[in-house]
């Protein structure tokens, strides 16, 4: 009997071991896990899966890229899902980076970096589109000879987040073409317009200085950003 009392006390010990004392134990987790903290560190660490683990039976991968992103030289993926039975439902895009054992977690994930396929009328928002990691760096290109033009981001894998740091859009209207250069963390726009209206095409640049700001991929709305630096180029 005394050995059997001997025995639960060491494993109490040698599972209690990692928590110098009683407060280090998180509060909102059962209390048959409280009585076995070891098992709290195992259930709170992400457990590597693989690319189907990510994906529901409602969504389907519609654009996928590999490349190594936050530099430990592994290849990581970026995945854009669409719904299946909603194609006018917005589309999500995720960030998963890869292991040591070639499985993968769960970065970051965004419903507002990749814009509508479709808008109301049931028509495409982009002929082409196209997503891509190439030298630490995430790419985000979108074609469209009509209204809503090109619109070209970069985001960069900076101190554990991924943040954008250049946004690029081109715009053909009626008597003029517009380009806009944004880099958010330089403060830093740029905005051409060329005048079609006369046969040399004039063009005219401006560049400003605004605040430098971090813009998070999991935050961000490309339409929105590029709107506003339009706004702040042209002193509105």
């Amino acid at each position: 009997m005394k050995k059997v009392i001997s025995v639960l006390i060491v494993s109490s010990l040698l599972c209690f071991s990692c928590y110098k004392n009683k407060e280090d134990i998180p509060k909102d987790v059962p209390s048959s896990i409280k009585k076995d903290p070891a098992r709290v560190i195992k259930e709170s660490s992400p457990a590597g899966k693989h690319i189907s683990d990510f994906v529901s039976n409602q969504d389907e991968i519609q654009y996928e890229t590999d490349g190594d992103l936050n530099g430990d030289g592994l290849p990581d993926k970026a995945l854009v899902l669409r719904e299946k039975e909603d194609t006018l439902a917005r589309r999500k895009t995720i960030i998963l980076l890869k292991n040591n054992d070639q499985t993968y977690r769960l970065f970051k994930s965004s419903v507002t970096v990749f814009p509508e396929e479709y808008n109301d009328s049931g028509y495409k928002m982009h002929e082409t589109e196209d997503i891509s990691i190439d030298k630490g760096t995430l790419n985000i290109n979108l074609y469209d000879v009509g209204p809503n033009g090109n619109q070209f981001s970069k985001f960069k894998y900076i101190a554990g987040n991924l943040i954008l740091t250049y946004l690029e859009t081109y715009n053909m209207g009626a008597g003029s073409h517009s380009a806009l250069y944004y880099e958010p963390m330089k403060g830093k726009i740029t905005l051409e317009s060329i005048n079609t209206m006369e046969e040399e095409m004039p063009s005219t640049a401006t560049s400003i200085q605004v605040k430098r700001v971090r813009i998070p991929f999991e935050k961000v709305n490309l339409d929105d950003v590029a709107q506003k630096a339009y706004s702040s180029a042209e002193g509105r």
